[in-house]
């Protein structure tokens, strides 16, 4: 399952016009998507790219699904959703 700060999001469609709900699309959706990790000083962050419904590409900031205790869930926290760069893009096609 995943989560995001109702306050990010806002941030994130002011800035990107995009959702960060539109990440769970591409970590869920897309087999074929790449995930790098992405260390950062809050804590383990992964990049991934990957496409929505096989047109738009979209690169995706997040932190790696972990079970909470109370509930036994899977949570991970959408960060940051954009439309991919000309290189990401290609990156993605190539397989990188």
């Amino acid at each position: 399952m995943w989560v995001w700060d109702p306050e990010k999001d806002s941030k994130n469609r002011e800035k990107h016009k995009l959702p960060l709900e539109t990440g769970r699309f591409v970590l869920d959706g897309d087999p074929l998507a790449l995930s790098v990790p992405d260390p950062h000083p809050d804590g383990d962050r992964w990049r991934t790219i990957g496409k929505i419904r096989g047109i738009t590409t979209l690169f995706v900031v997040h932190t790696e699904p972990v079970e909470d205790e109370e509930d036994g869930e899977e949570y991970g926290r959408i960060i940051s959703v954009r439309k991919a760069t000309a290189h990401e893009r290609k990156a993605y096609e190539n397989g990188l």
